[in-house]
């Protein structure tokens, strides 16, 4: 079993930034795939990057604005939020693949203003 807890949502402006935080528990390591993904309102998850054995890789769509990052000393990964756009108007989630299963957060809520 692994919890993730998401944080750092809220209120940003467009063309502003914030900073998302993960912090995992449980059943984890560095060998365990990480991802970002967000959800903007439709019944899908749109994947945002994954983060595995120190290398990350994004979705094309996300044009280099945002950038993962992960601590495994403290099983956290960051979203750094650039250049935010009304349309990243989403709940973001992360999730973790251990033992074969996809665990994911709550989910943290953006909302970028234009």
């Amino acid at each position: 079993q692994v919890q993730l807890v998401e944080s750092g949502g809220g209120l940003a402006q467009a063309g502003g930034s914030l900073r998302l935080s993960c912090v995992g528990s449980g059943a984890m390591s560095a060998t365990n795939p990480m991802g970002w993904h967000r959800q903007r309102g439709g019944p899908e998850r749109e994947l945002i990057g994954l983060t595995s054995y120190g290398v990350t890789t994004y979705n094309p769509s996300i044009e280099g604005r945002f950038t993962i990052s992960r601590d495994d000393a403290k099983n956290t990964v960051h979203l750094q939020l650039d250049s935010l756009r009304p349309e990243d108007t989403a709940v973001y989630y992360c999730s973790i693949v251990s033992f074969m299963q996809r665990y994911w957060g709550q989910g943290t809520q953006v909302t970028v203003s234009s």
